[in-house]
């Protein structure tokens, strides 16, 4: 009886069937997420529970403690992506489960989406776009990228690499990281700073209890008046009562959210034309998704050998 792989991403090899020929030359059997969709806690736990995989290509569905004590042959969960956040670490510790994730796949394409978001707020979009789909013809009056501050909230992969796509805007770019002490591509400066001077401030932060509604209704206070918030980073992040508040009353000048405490989302920022809102499809360009789950893969696959599953 071959050993079982479960892969829980709701898309896996959509783009690269090759993916799943590296698991038959291992004489791994493959087990797909058959809802094609985000799984429950409750669902991946009866996929674990009836197929004891060995190992896992991850999405971000909940793997808790409840969850992994009922994963028996359970050696590796290999995250395709970088959050961490949907796993339990200290369970799978305790349970000797390594995990790993893909930081290097999701840099490229969270970017770019990033600055996509910050073009289309600042020009004002979406907003014309849904005006002629609605059989109108308004033409919004936005603003230039050029010359704005940019506050990066997390300087990893990510923020500097969406730093040197800012910078050919000419943009006066601050970064805050509690990691970093310095950066060779822009200054680092407190967090004070950001909210208080930034016309744009985008999230680059995981996710953690730590910094539930990092963004709350007291910062919010101190941002700039007028300013743009940007998320395509983890959602818990932002407090969407706050931010709702703030946009309602034009204290904010708009916000882009990619990600969301509940998803799909169904809140009431979807009233509002001063906020873009995309369905979690910050990683989701074809290369970069190719790209994290080969790296999602061979990370499974080497940990697996380091295990004596596979040879």
């Amino acid at each position: 009886m071959p050993h079982k792989i479960l892969i829980t991403t709701s898309s896996f090899a959509k783009s690269d069937r090759s993916l799943l020929e590296t698991f038959v030359e291992q004489e791994l059997q493959t087990v797909l997420n058959p809802y094609a969709r985000k799984l429950t806690e409750s669902e991946v736990s009866e996929l674990i529970e009836q197929h004891q995989p060995i190992g896992m290509v991850a999405g971000v569905e909940p793997l808790t403690r409840k969850v992994l004590e009922k994963a028996k042959n359970l050696k590796v969960i290999s995250r395709a992506g970088i959050g961490m956040d949907a796993v339990d670490l200290q369970a799978a510790r305790d349970l000797g489960i390594v995990v790993t994730n893909t930081p290097d796949a999701p840099t490229i394409p969270v970017a770019e989406l990033t600055l996509g978001m910050i073009l289309s707020l600042l020009r004002r979009i979406h907003i014309s776009d849904a005006s002629i789909r609605r059989d109108l013809w308004v033409r919004p009056m936005g603003n230039l990228l050029h010359g704005k501050t940019v506050g990066l909230v997390g300087c990893g992969r990510i923020g500097t690499y969406l730093a040197g796509l800012l910078s050919s805007f000419g943009c006066i770019i601050f970064g805050y990281d509690p990691f970093l002490n310095k950066s060779d591509k822009f200054p680092l400066v407190d967090l004070k700073r950001i909210l208080s001077d930034a016309d744009i401030i985008s999230l680059h932060i995981p996710y953690n209890q730590e910094n539930h509604h990092f963004i709350n209704a007291e910062r919010i206070q101190k941002m700039k008046k007028g300013s743009l918030l940007i998320n395509a980073a983890r959602g818990g992040l932002v407090d969407e009562d706050a931010l709702h508040d703030a946009l309602s009353s034009e204290y904010l000048g708009g916000a882009a959210l990619d990600c969301f405490e509940e998803e799909p989302y169904t809140g009431k920022l979807k009233d509002l034309d001063n906020v873009l809102l995309t369905a979690h499809i910050d990683s989701y360009a074809q290369e970069g998704r190719v790209m994290m789950e080969k790296q999602a893969v061979e990370n499974l696959l080497r940990e697996l050998k380091k295990a004596g599953c596979i040879k």
